[in-house]
């Protein structure tokens, strides 16, 4: 019943969904508790959104074969793996905080503005004193660590919808 009901267009859907309301969900906590996110916490929204994304694609081309289910898949496996990267790298950062920079460094938004994009990714993935700062657990879990684990359910959805069959 479960698998007729979210095979095709719902699957994919509400694939899109859930990952544009995780990022919704970071933007609730972030106004609520006042937090200020690093250029780590930006990076994950961002790889979160472009998730989203390849799943609208998928509810748009509502894939029937299963080699193209298995091509969609992979893109979203592909998406949910770069952001569960990043995720990896901000809690290595917040786990050795004697390792990186103990003053914040440049902002997102300068970044973005005056370096080139391998600058700023260089830059990004450095981290800085605001990356290793924990300002908010629920459950003992930060935020990277949260993150990390919906993208982990997210590339396993994936594959799973690439292998419901009618």
């Amino acid at each position: 019943m479960l698998n007729r009901v979210l095979w095709g267009r719902t699957g994919y859907f509400l694939g899109f969904a859930a990952s544009f309301g995780l990022v919704g969900v970071a933007l609730l906590i972030q106004t609520r508790y006042h937090l200020e996110p690093c250029p780590l916490c930006i990076s994950q929204r961002i790889a979160m959104m472009a998730l989203g994304v390849v799943f609208l694609l998928g509810a748009i081309h509502n894939p029937k074969r299963a080699l193209v289910r298995y091509v969609h898949a992979a893109l979203q496996v592909l998406a949910a793996l770069a952001g569960a990267a990043i995720a990896l790298r901000h809690i290595w950062i917040q786990a050795n905080p004697d390792k990186v920079m103990s003053e914040c460094g440049a902002g997102f938004d300068y970044m973005v503005r005056t370096f080139p994009a391998s600058r700023t990714i260089e830059l990004i993935f450095k981290g800085t004193g605001e990356c290793a700062t924990i300002d908010w657990t629920f459950l003992g879990l930060t935020i990277p660590q949260m993150s990390l684990a919906a993208f982990i359910v997210m590339a396993l959805y994936a594959l799973w919808l690439a292998m419901l069959k009618k």
